[in-house]
């Protein structure tokens, strides 16, 4: 019988590959590389998956550590439901192996899994995901172990405060240095990194500090929900007492061209395994990929403490499109050329004679779509960076389109705008007049400027206000009293700056 059956498995498995033979003998060349590049890609999606579960099942603080009880002991089932299942046990046991091969075995471990992706729920504060999510499973009324996660994310769900929505704070950075004996070589720019920007080594250390203080990343739009209308309703942030909620952001992640050689990212990829990171061009000329920007080095470091993230949320990426975005050349002036070129990319053009704007855009597509299904967001910063205090109308009209038209499609859209400058639309206490009801108009329902306040918050029927605190050379420099409840500037601040840092201007 059992022969017979594996001969029937494989007849049918020769049967499958000569059907998919056939299929691929039909295809052309690029069709044939599209289906091998998906099938490795659903490949390593799986493998990451099971090993992310595994990794997640015994991390976390707080609530998490309620549940690594729950988690040893259904590792336990499943190496009993192994034993039995290869030879051992009782005779009913093996009559049940009998009768259902490794069916049993593959149940104990999906209950595993699914306890293992309850648990990063729960360890990320969504206790009514968690729960949801075992009940949800046919075994749930027979099943101790989920029962007794349950019960646990239940009681400490029932600890949690709900935040005050108006003292969350916003932090954000500029495009972050890999390499401070390049952006401090005393040239020109030099003051100005010096001034707006944040070295690797101080991200970091910021990172651990605010970890270790209780913060904990949220997303602007937990603060507050747009309908399809653009109507705003406030949010709720439900956490454990002693955790902190702050929205983070990164402006400028385009990589522009007056950046080469400074010692900073070129571009963000997704790598073999499916993960975002940095390409870096060394002395040599040679490309490097890791983490050398804020949004790898933040993934990463939510790989290792889930906690540090509500309901999986990330950061907010700014982008302008003059230059594109994400370190890949989407904008159309790139093809066309027109005379009015700005000379940088006219450089990078001529030096780069095989350059296709298809390409790009699909490159920074897919980097972007890896994002979003990682929890990141994206915002405008305006397409040409622009101060909109200070323009007019007419020209946040034609900047706005031509943003909808380069970098909306790449992105998915966005209705998040963090303006240039830190400037804003007014200095009133409310927002009104033509530049907000364009805006407005235009599907924009969140709004961010720069405010050196632990917290700005403004929740109106029409919109979300909030102002962010820039984390760079010049804040840690001439107002580290100012950060002192996120982290000590002094013990942060980068030896390799050049020092003082220039006085904004």
């Amino acid at each position: 019988m059992e022969e017979r059956g594996r001969g029937k498995r494989n007849m049918h498995s020769e049967k499958n590959k000569d059907e998919r033979n056939r299929q691929l003998e039909a295809m052309t060349e690029e069709e044939r590389d599209d289906y091998f590049r998906e099938l490795r890609r659903e490949r390593r999606l799986r493998r990451q998956k099971r090993e992310r579960w595994k990794k997640l099942a015994v991390l976390g603080a707080t609530a998490v550590i309620s549940f690594v009880v729950v988690v040893g002991a259904v590792s336990g089932i499943t190496r009993f439901v192994i034993t039995k299942s290869s030879g051992s046990g009782t005779a009913s046991n093996k009559d049940e192996n009998k009768k259902g091969g490794g069916e049993a075995t593959a149940e104990a471990s999906a209950q595993t899994d699914l306890l293992a992706e309850a648990n990063l729920k729960a360890a990320q504060y969504d206790y009514g995901g968690a729960v949801q999510l075992l009940k949800s499973d046919s075994s749930y009324d027979k099943n101790a172990d989920f029962q007794a996660a349950v019960k646990k994310y239940e009681e400490t769900k029932a600890t949690c405060v709900s935040w005050p929505l108006e003292e969350v704070t916003h932090v954000f950075y500029h495009t972050l240095i890999k390499d401070p004996a390049k952006s401090f070589d005393g040239d020109y720019k030099e003051g100005d990194y010096n001034q707006v920007m944040t070295t690797i080594d101080e991200f970091n250390k910021i990172t651990q500090t605010m970890y270790d203080k209780g913060y904990v990343m949220v997303s602007i739009k937990d603060m507050a929900i747009a309908d399809e209308n653009g109507n705003i309703t406030p949010g709720e942030i439900l956490l454990p007492p002693g955790k902190i909620p702050f929205v983070l952001s990164q402006d400028d992640v385009c990589y522009y061209h007056y950046m080469d050689g400074d010692g900073y990212a070129t571009k963000l990829v997704v790598d073999a395994e499916g993960k975002v990171r940095n390409e870096y061009v060394e002395d040599d000329g040679t490309v490097s990929v890791g983490d050398y920007d804020m949004v790898p080095l933040i993934d990463r470091f939510v790989e290792q403490h889930p906690d540090f993230s509500y309901k999986g949320a990330k950061g907010i990426i700014a982008l302008t499109g003059y230059n594109g975005i994400l370190g890949y050349r989407t904008d159309i002036s790139y093809e066309t050329r027109p005379d009015d070129l700005d000379a940088n990319k006219v450089e990078w053009l001529d030096a780069h004679p095989e350059f296709s704007l298809e390409k790009e855009r699909e490159e920074a597509k897919k980097v972007a779509d890896a994002m979003k299904a990682n929890g990141w967001l994206f915002a405008s910063h305006t397409w040409g960076h622009q101060n909109v205090g200070q323009i007019d109308l007419a020209h946040l009209q034609t900047d706005t389109e031509k943003f909808k038209e380069n970098v909306d499609p790449l992105i998915g859209g966005t209705d998040i705008i963090i303006f240039a400058f830190g400037t804003d639309l007014t200095v009133q206490e409310d927002y009104s007049g033509d530049k907000f009801e364009y805006l407005k108009s235009a599907g924009y329902n969140y709004f961010c400027n720069v405010d050196s306040s632990k917290y700005f918050v403004q929740i109106r029927d029409r919109y979300l206000r909030q102002g962010r605190r820039n984390l760079d050379g010049y804040r840690m420099y001439y107002n580290p009293e100012l950060l002192e409840d996120l982290f000590d500037a002094k013990a942060v601040f980068d030896p390799s700056r050049p020092t003082p840092v220039p006085p904004m201007g």
